[in-house]
């Protein structure tokens, strides 16, 4: 917990200060109440202890103001004793508690833990809202781990806008879902949605297959032909793995963006179109754009609000939730009366490092459930290399040709490392990374980076 103790009294601050740093707390001070305003928003502090009665600016316009520029850190105020109608004054201004001098060393630790348990309770029920509201939404979609949910706002937040969105992240995570969102959830959700797989069209026809073609522009072009911008005009057009577009495509592409008209091949007029482009990339864009495989100009024009998804294997608590998610989808599709996968099957799946990820994840399922002889899928149901993750995990002969990245299997021992760390520490964060070795800072973003908050 990141805690912020406000107060002009040397002493109180070095006092309070290690009595908390003593306790795991992350803390950092402050001699007023406007540089301890700008400690809290800037920290994003969970907690703040802050005096009532202080020179520049006193708890209450502290208070007022901390609200006002939507700092949302429970507030525990620290009063003189005989002042307790004043700290009943600051809990009506959206003080969460108060602590009387002189208090003790247990006084304080009590009260906060009493406002990081309702810290912590807010948390959950804002994230369980999160999903509710989610899925209320968007019922093709699981969505349960702080980075799924904040992608998931992102998306939300950008559809209603014209801006072009580059969605990233590796295949099969979900790309054309959030695509999808994106467009159902915008002004366009009664136009077409097209999409197009960039890398699985030849490369001498996707310039007709985008922009379309007259008569005789070519062989074989026996008719006039409207192409996928014209299709999806008034609409959005979804150009998945669009980092396979050949560098003479991209500067058509550019021009279509910028000029908002295409032309189709063989003609020369050309045409407005009014289409909303949504782009995806298992790539490094950025990168490619430095070694110069990827126009600068088309990138920039296509990123200009980034999406990332993260991999299933960062995303473990959405796993249990994605099965059963799959299980209802594919009854119907398979005729089956499959209820749920048993507690081993669950322990295997979200052991698994999931290379393909989310799609990955579907086809076995499916596989599951054609092969299963009872309501509940069993781990000899699911194929070996599935199985063998959790039974031999260290072994290189479990790992099938296609599961050596050092890359992938790195960040799925350093995710379990640390999931492991926070349980032995109570969730401790500054305990975690000592035993981790990891700077403290490192620590927190790789914990929002794995989903583990």
């Amino acid at each position: 917990m990141n805690v912020v103790v406000i107060d002009d009294e040397a002493g109180v601050r070095r006092t309070v200060s290690m009595i908390l740093e003593d306790e795991g707390y992350d803390v950092s001070t402050a001699s007023n109440g406007r540089e301890g305003l700008t400690q809290a928003l800037e920290q994003a502090a969970d907690i703040v202890l802050c005096d009532v009665r202080m020179p520049e600016m006193d708890g209450l316009e502290f208070l007022d103001q901390y609200r006002k520029e939507g700092g949302d850190g429970l507030v525990v105020t620290m009063t003189a004793y005989g002042s307790v109608e004043l700290a009943l004054e600051a809990m009506k201004h959206g003080a969460y508690d108060y602590i009387a001098k002189p208090f003790s060393a247990d006084s304080i630790l009590l009260t906060l833990r009493k406002a990081e348990e309702r810290e912590k309770l807010r948390r959950e029920v804002k994230r369980l809202r999160n999903q509710v509201k989610t899925e209320m939404k968007h019922p093709d979609l699981v969505v349960k781990s702080p980075a799924m949910v904040q992608a998931v706002e992102l998306a939300e937040k950008v559809a209603p806008h014209p801006s072009t969105v580059l969605i990233t992240g590796e295949s099969g995570t979900g790309k054309e879902v959030i695509a999808r969102l994106i467009h159902s959830a915008s002004t366009r959700f009664d136009q077409a949605f097209v999409p197009v797989n960039c890398g699985a069209i030849p490369e001498n026809l996707l310039e007709p297959e985008l922009f379309g073609h007259v008569r005789g522009a070519f062989t074989g072009a026996e008719r006039d032909r409207v192409g996928l911008f014209e299709e999806a005009n008034g609409g959005t057009l979804f150009l998945d793995e669009i980092g396979e577009l050949p560098t003479s495509l991209q500067v058509k592409l550019l021009r279509a963006l910028q000029d908002r008209e295409i032309r189709r091949v063989g003609e020369s007029v050309t045409r407005k179109v009014d289409v909303r482009i949504v782009a995806a990339t298992a790539r490094d864009l950025q990168a490619e754009v430095e070694q110069g495989s990827f126009r600068s100009d088309l990138y920039y024009r296509l990123n200009v609000v980034n999406i990332h998804l993260p991999p299933l294997r960062h995303r473990g608590e959405e796993v249990p939730l994605l099965v059963q998610h799959f299980i209802d989808q594919l009854n119907g599709q398979l005729g089956t009366e499959v209820e749920g996968a048993d507690s081993a099957t669950i322990g295997h799946l979200v052991s698994y490092g999931w290379p393909g990820n989310v799609r990955e994840l579907e086809n076995v399922i499916e596989r599951a459930m054609v092969l299963a002889d009872s309501e509940t899928i069993k781990p000899d149901q699911l194929p070996q290399p599935v199985r063998d993750r959790e039974a031999n995990p260290g072994s290189p002969g479990s790992l099938p040709e296609d599961e050596l990245s050092v890359k992938k299997r790195t960040a799925a021992l350093e995710r379990q490392l640390i999931a492991r760390a926070l349980e032995i520490t109570g969730g401790n964060r500054t305990k975690a990374s000592d035993l981790l070795d990891l700077s403290y800072r490192a620590l927190l973003y790789k914990i929002r980076d794995y989903g583990l908050d």
